[in-house]
C-alpha cells in the first residue's frame, strides 16, 4: 500500500507539472506587450540625412589665364590622395600638358617665321631706301647741270635759252616729286616694319603666356590644412582623368574645420515646417556616442531633382555649434530638426496605430479584456503620435494586436466628436489588424500626419 502511495503520488506530481507547464506556457505565449498613454510637451521634429562639409574653404585653384590661351579643358594627370594634409607651397596635383605643350611648339616655330619676314622687310626696306636716295642724288645733280648749261646759254638766241630754262624747271620738278615720294616710301616702310614687329612681339607675348601658364600646370596648395577633392556638377569628386574647365578650374579646396555645416536635403512634404534658427540634434554616423547640437542657417527657396530620385528636395543647411577634431566632410550626420513643440498633449508609441479602411483604432486594454478603440491622431514625431480624441491617460494600449484581434469589437467616437475634429483621411498608410498581424508589430507611421 505504501508503494502503492509513493505511485499516486508521483503521478499526480507529474501530471500537475504537465498542467502547469501548458497553463503557463499559454499565458506566456498570449502575454501582452502594452504602453501607457502620456500626457506632456511633444516635441516635432524632422529627421533626415545630410553630409558634413566646411562653412567656409580655400579653393585650390588650376592654371589662371586658361581662356587667354584659348584652352577650354584640361584633365588631371595626377593628384595626391582625398584628405591628405599638406603645407603652403607643397605639391597637389599635376595636369595634363599634352595641349598647351603643343600650342607652344606651333607658336615657336610661328615666331621663328615672323622672326624671318621681319629681317625679310628690313632687307627689302633698306634696299628700296638706298634706291631711292641714290635716285635722289641723281636728280640733283642733274639739276646742277641744268643750271650751268643755263649760265653758258646767255649768249645764245633766246629760242634757246627757253628752251634751257624750260629743262631747268622740269628737273627742278623732278626733284621735288622725287623727295616727296622718298618721304612717302620712308613712312610706308617704318609702317611695314612696324606690322611685321606688332606680329613678332604679339608671338612673344603669346608663347611667354602660354609658357607661364604651363609653369601652373602643377598645383600647389596656397597655404597648410587638408585637401578635400572638388564635386562636379553631378556630385562625384574630381579625380585622375576628372575634366576642368576654363571657366571654373577648381581642382580641389582646403575646408576651415574649425566651424562644420550638415548639408541635408527635405522633401517638399515637410519643407514648409523648417525655419531659419530651429535647432537641430545631430549624430554622426561613423561616431554613434558622439552627439552635437546646430541651428538651420539656411532654407533654399527652389526645389531641385536629385539623380535617382523623383522626388522634389530643398537643400537645408545646419551649422554645428561645437567643435571636435573628429568631425571631417563628407562625414554621414542624422538631423532632427525641432520644428515645434506642443504642450499639454496626450500621446502613445506610434507602433500601437492601426487602420482598417477609413477607422484609425487602438487595441486598448479593458481591465482583463481588449477592445478596439477608435481614436483621432494629430501630429508624430520618429517614436510617438498624438491622440487627440478617443483615449484617457490611464489608459494602456497594446503595441501588438491580440489574438483574434478581427473578432473584437469597434467603439466608435459620437459623430459630434468625429465632426468637431474634422477627421480627414490620413496621407499615412498604417498596417490593418488582422488575425495574421497576431505576435507582429505594425510598421511606424513617418512623420507626415497633420495635427
Amino acid at each position: 500500500m505504501t508503494r502503492k502511495k509513493y505511485i499516486y503520488v508521483i503521478a499526480s506530481v507529474l501530471i500537475l507539472t504537465i498542467m502547469a507547464f501548458f497553463f503557463f506556457g499559454k499565458n506566456n505565449k498570449g502575454q501582452q506587450i502594452t504602453a501607457p498613454v502620456k500626457k506632456g510637451n511633444f516635441p516635432i521634429e524632422v529627421t533626415t540625412t545630410g553630409e558634413l562639409v566646411a562653412k567656409s574653404s580655400e579653393k585650390i585653384y588650376g592654371p589662371a589665364g586658361l581662356r587667354q590661351v584659348q584652352i577650354w579643358q584640361v584633365k588631371i594627370q595626377d593628384i595626391i590622395p582625398d584628405g591628405t594634409v599638406v603645407d603652403s607651397g607643397q605639391y597637389v596635383a599635376t595636369l595634363d600638358r599634352t595641349e598647351i605643350s603643343n600650342k607652344i611648339k606651333d607658336e615657336e616655330t610661328n615666331l621663328e617665321k615672323l622672326e624671318s619676314q621681319m629681317t625679310k622687310t628690313r632687307l627689302d626696306t633698306s634696299l628700296e631706301l638706298r634706291s631711292a636716295r641714290d635716285e635722289l642724288i641723281n636728280l640733283k645733280y642733274a639739276l646742277e647741270e641744268k643750271k650751268i648749261t643755263l649760265e653758258q646759254s646767255k649768249y645764245e638766241p633766246p629760242a634757246t635759252i627757253r628752251q634751257v630754262e624750260i629743262e631747268l624747271e622740269k628737273s627742278q620738278r623732278t626733284l621735288e616729286q622725287a623727295e616727296k615720294n622718298y618721304k612717302l616710301r620712308y613712312q610706308k616702310a617704318v609702317a611695314n616694319m612696324q606690322e611685321v614687329a606688332a606680329s613678332y612681339n604679339q608671338a612673344q607675348r603669346k608663347l611667354q603666356q602660354l609658357t607661364d601658364v604651363l609653369k601652373q600646370f602643377t598645383v600647389q596648395a596656397p597655404k597648410a590644412g587638408m585637401v578635400i577633392y572638388k564635386r562636379n556638377w553631378d556630385g562625384n569628386k574630381l579625380s585622375v582623368g576628372a575634366t576642368l574647365n576654363a571657366w571654373e578650374n577648381i581642382v580641389a579646396e582646403l575646408p576651415d574645420l574649425s566651424e562644420m555645416i550638415s548639408k541635408t536635403y527635405i522633401n517638399e512634404i515637410d519643407i514648409s515646417k523648417i525655419k531659419v534658427g530651429q535647432h537641430v540634434q545631430i549624430g554622426i554616423d561613423a561616431f554613434p556616442e558622439k552627439k552635437f547640437t546646430g541651428k538651420v542657417i539656411e532654407v533654399a527657396n527652389i526645389g531641385e531633382q536629385l539623380q535617382s530620385s523623383n522626388a522634389k528636395v530643398y537643400e537645408v543647411r545646419i551649422v554645428v555649434n561645437e567643435f571636435d577634431s573628429i568631425l571631417r566632410p563628407a562625414m554621414t550626420t542624422k538631423n532632427k530638426i525641432l520644428t515645434s513643440v506642443l504642450d499639454s498633449v496626450m500621446f502613445i508609441p506610434i507602433e500601437a496605430i492601426f487602420n482598417n479602411d477609413s477607422v484609425t483604432f487602438v487595441y486598448k486594454k479593458d481591465g482583463g479584456s481588449v477592445t478596439r478603440q477608435q481614436v483621432i491622431v494629430g501630429q508624430s514625431n520618429d517614436n510617438e503620435i498624438i491622440i487627440r480624441a478617443g483615449l484617457q491617460i490611464k489608459d494602456e494600449v497594446l503595441l501588438v494586436p491580440p489574438e483574434k484581434a478581427d473578432k473584437l469589437s469597434l467603439d466608435l467616437l459620437p459623430k459630434e466628436t468625429i465632426a468637431k475634429y474634422k477627421v480627414r483621411p490620413s496621407p499615412v498608410k498604417v498596417q490593418k489588424a488582422s488575425v495574421k498581424d497576431s505576435g507582429k508589430t505594425n510598421s511606424p507611421l513617418p512623420a507626415t500626419l497633420k495635427k
